[in-house]
């Protein structure tokens, strides 16, 4: 197998193209936890892959994520590119491995990427459930997935255009800055308080990689948070990756269907 992430990116196109018939993909979806609902509802699946069978795929090792990727063929005939595989970086597979669907959804054809999560929120008006949109983010992993002298501007990372658009569909949608923390441990309350401090509104362990892949891969990035729990030392209980689970199935159909109503108006 190359070792060269973009070739391998285009072997998984190709791949994912051979065995789906679709020579070519609009948008890609990226559903973390609380999110998978959202797939049914974007449109018809009309070919489900198993992800490991995909080069440089692997199976999820999170409760939550579904193992799959989809070939979903929206109403007014778009083809989304939906990525039930994410792979993270507290995984240990390297940031190639955490980056590579979203190389492959761009190697497909892919020109707009949909970055969805759980995390934990900062703002106590922010109860779970709550969808916030993501307007910018801190990367606290001390990686990057861009190797060599690759300078590439962040500046509106996150589109402007289609966090307009999400506010057509839901005018009562706050934003926030996503700070990506390594895990899989939870944050401290200190840590809580100092990505505070920096201007964090969500912590989570997601997202910001990937949106820096997408955005160097030239896509236009769009990013959502299901704040799950309140964060560490804001939450007056401890806290459980059930909780984050208990509150993605409590709020998936509504925000499900809140995602497939901004994918329609792409």
């Amino acid at each position: 197998m190359t070792t060269d992430p973009f070739e391998l990116a285009a072997a998984a196109a190709a791949y994912i193209a051979g065995h789906t018939g679709v020579q070519s993909h609009d948008v890609a979806l990226v559903l973390g936890s609380g999110w998978g609902g959202a797939a049914e509802l974007v449109g018809e699946t009309t070919h489900t892959l198993e992800a490991r069978s995909i080069p440089g795929f692997s199976a999820p090792a999170v409760e939550g994520h579904v193992g799959t990727v989809r070939s979903v063929l929206t109403a007014d005939g778009k083809r989304a590119l939906v990525l039930g595989a994410r792979t993270h970086y507290y995984e240990g597979r390297g940031v190639r491995a955490v980056v590579h669907g979203v190389r492959t959804a761009a190697a497909a054809g892919a020109k707009t990427l949909v970055l969805t999560n759980g995390c934990g929120g900062l703002n106590p008006d922010w109860q779970p459930g709550t969808p916030v949109l993501i307007s910018d983010h801190i990367n606290l992993t001390a990686a990057s997935p861009l190797e060599g002298a690759t300078f590439v501007d962040l500046t509106d990372l996150y589109s402007s255009r289609i966090r307009a658009l999400a506010k057509e569909v839901d005018p009562g949608l706050d934003e926030g800055v996503y700070a990506q923390f390594t895990g899989p441990h939870y944050e401290t309350p200190a840590e809580v308080q100092y990505a505070k401090r920096i201007g964090a509104d969500l912590v989570g362990m997601s997202t910001a990689l990937e949106a820096i892949a997408a955005r160097h891969a030239g896509m236009e990035v769009f990013g959502i948070s299901l704040v799950t729990n309140l964060a560490a030392g804001i939450s007056p209980v401890p806290l459980s990756h059930q909780e984050v689970i208990e509150a993605g199935q409590a709020a998936g159909p509504r925000i499900s269907r809140l995602l497939a109503d901004i994918i329609a108006k792409l």
